[in-house]
């Protein structure tokens, strides 16, 4: 969606810089660059100062403590009747206070940003700030005033005894150590019963995992979270812990600001908007528009009808500037890099082992044999069959097999979830692509994920191109949604065009389809591209596939919840890949057996 302003708009130039930037703060204070977070822009155009603290304490967060053993503690607590809203308010005071003065004493410049923050959530919070609750309100008013006076402001003795409690999260020298403040406060000024009634903290960490995927958490979670319930909430609470703001004032100055814009769908010109956007910061197409528009044409139809291709070789290729996206690629890179060095006697003995596999299958199909024919080579030890035998194979000839005579397609899943295990990804791509070139086999590599309504297609190499260009690989980068069935289908198109006779094309993905596109005017509003209609759509695109004569591959790279929905797509012809030392071996088996099929 788009809102006219003059200077705002709910998706425009800067977003991707927006988000980028406060992650970069996340991954530079916590030294974490496998951490991943939901940015939310409309925090940001609520309060600059708010948003990119936000993303500062999520990083000292996760520098100084265990954030997922905290937020595991949460949802035991809630599962034990804890109230969510106190529970979360109480937690969030102790973590300011457990990590705030830390990541100020050791970046100066925080401090700043930190007041700012502050005087933002007072001034636009303070009449809300008593629905937390008398006690609570009055609580972080005090916290917050205090700070903001260097530890100067008065109040009266009971709610100075409440604020002590939470400033001996300052000395918290370990996880269980907050956890135990934390769930102390809780006790003493939200559930003075809460022990007698459902436990000590003993008791609340007991808690197992069975138990907590048996409870119902459908009532704590939006409706499309509903499938991965548990998952969803340990992760939506954590997220929670670093917040200071309240996220239903953040909605409510949202929802005011979109009805004062009035948010349309898309018109015209603001298509060519979201063009220029998309070439800003995924690159300049390698495409002509002559060439962009047959594609389109093409590909684009059914239920992707109100979609678009974009084709480029990448930001760090063809950039239009460097921007914070450049940055943000160069820093991805090098992390794909620096995972490659680190792994590098793996990668090395996965790539030779391929290539051992793959040269030993081509060699015997390269071997001439010798057949019986009807015409050929006489062999005159055979002619006593003349009139005897209605067999006519008195001949013998050499056939050779055309080791030459197949073309691959490895493509992978660029979407935002695949951030998590990037550099495995890239690492599994560059290990079949340095394979397939040691034994010259002509193949291409390109990766995909779709923003707005357009499906990015990144190529790092193309079928003909010298081994170097596999080096491009490391320039995959992460980032927004993925409509598979499209991605397959144009990849599949281009795999179609080739003169071998034997095509195959190797799928990493992660098995979760899922694109919310933008429509355009007068568009039939097609669904959301999630569940059962992506992943329906997706096998029906590789099947087509299979029909036409292309082996499809599926190289599943998510989690083992998710095996089911790679079986769906791919059926029999996918892998599991556990642990990357085992690459070669799963996928070369896949491989060997298409090379040796004389289907």
């Amino acid at each position: 969606m788009y809102m006219k302003d003059e200077k705002i708009v709910e998706i425009d130039d800067y977003r991707l810089e927006l988000e980028n930037r406060i992650r970069n703060l996340l991954w530079t204070i916590s030294g974490d660059y496998t951490l991943n977070m939901k940015v939310d822009v409309s925090l940001y155009l609520r309060s600059k100062a708010i948003a990119l603290y936000d993303g500062i304490k999520q990083g000292a967060l996760a520098k100084y403590y265990d954030r997922n053993l905290l937020g595991l503690y949460l949802v035991k607590k809630v599962f034990c009747q804890a109230g969510e809203g106190e529970l979360t308010a109480v937690a969030q005071l102790c973590v300011e206070e457990a990590i705030g003065d830390k990541i100020c004493q050791e970046r100066p410049g925080v401090r700043e940003m930190q007041k700012e923050a502050f005087e933002d959530i007072l001034d636009q919070e303070f009449e809300q700030m008593p629905a937390y609750g008398d006690i609570l309100g009055r609580l972080k008013i005090a916290i917050l005033r205090d700070r903001l006076q260097n530890g100067n402001h008065y109040v009266e003795e009971r709610l100075r005894k409440i604020r002590d409690m939470v400033y001996k999260a300052r000395t918290a020298a370990d996880t269980i150590e907050l956890i135990r403040i934390i769930d102390s406060l809780y006790n003493t000024i939200i559930d003075p019963d809460f022990e007698k009634d459902h436990g000590t903290l003993e008791q609340v960490m007991a808690v197992t995992m069975e138990e907590l995927t048996e409870y119902d958490w459908e009532d704590f979670l939006t409706e499309e979270l509903y499938e991965e319930a548990l998952e969803s909430y340990i992760e939506q609470m954590t997220n929670k812990i670093t917040d200071m703001e309240d996220t239903a004032v953040t909605e409510e100055m949202e929802k005011q600001r979109q009805t004062k814009h009035k948010i349309t769908i898309l018109t015209e010109e603001e298509l060519e908007k979201a063009y220029t956007y998309v070439e800003l910061n995924f690159g300049k197409t390698y495409l002509t528009p002559a060439e962009e528009k047959r594609m389109n044409y093409l590909m684009c139809r059914e239920l992707h009808r109100d979609c678009s291709l974009y084709f480029t070789e990448g930001i760090l290729k063809n950039p239009v500037k460097r921007n914070y996206q450049y940055e943000y690629a160069v820093r991805l890179k090098n992390k794909n890099i620096w995972l490659y060095h680190d792994k590098h006697r793996i990668v090395k003995q996965n790539i030779a082992s391929l290539t051992d596999l793959l040269r030993k299958t081509l060699v015997l199909k390269s071997e001439t044999q010798e057949v019986l024919s009807d015409r050929g080579t006489i062999i005159p030890s055979r002619l006593w069959r003349v009139g005897r035998s209605s067999e006519a194979n008195l001949f013998k000839r050499e056939l050779k097999s055309d080791a030459s005579d197949f073309v691959v397609d490895v493509l992978i899943d660029a979407s935002g979830s695949q951030m998590s295990r990037q550099g495995d990804v890239a690492l599994q791509a560059y290990i079949i692509s340095e394979a397939l070139s040691n034994v010259n086999l002509p193949h291409r590599v390109m990766s995909f994920c779709t923003f707005w309504d357009y499906t990015i297609l990144h190529r790092f190499r193309e079928y003909d191109d010298p081994q170097s260009a596999n080096e491009n690989i490391f320039n995959y980068v992460t980032s927004s949604n993925n409509r598979d069935g499209l991605a397959i289908k144009t990849a599949g198109y281009g795999l179609l065009q080739r003169s071998e006779e034997k095509k195959i094309l190797i799928v990493l993905s992660d098995g979760k389809p899922y694109d919310v596109i933008v429509n355009r005017p007068h568009a039939k509003n097609p669904e959301p591209y999630m569940g059962k209609y992506a992943i329906n759509d997706t096998a029906t695109e590789v099947r087509h596939l299979r029909n036409l004569g292309v082996s499809v591959l599926g190289v599943f790279a998510g989690e083992e919840k998710d095996l089911s929905t790679e079986k769906k797509i791919f059926g029999k012809d996918f892998a599991y890949i556990r642990d990357i030392s085992n690459f070669s071996r799963i996928v070369g088996r896949y491989l060997i057996k298409q090379l040796d099929s004389d289907e």
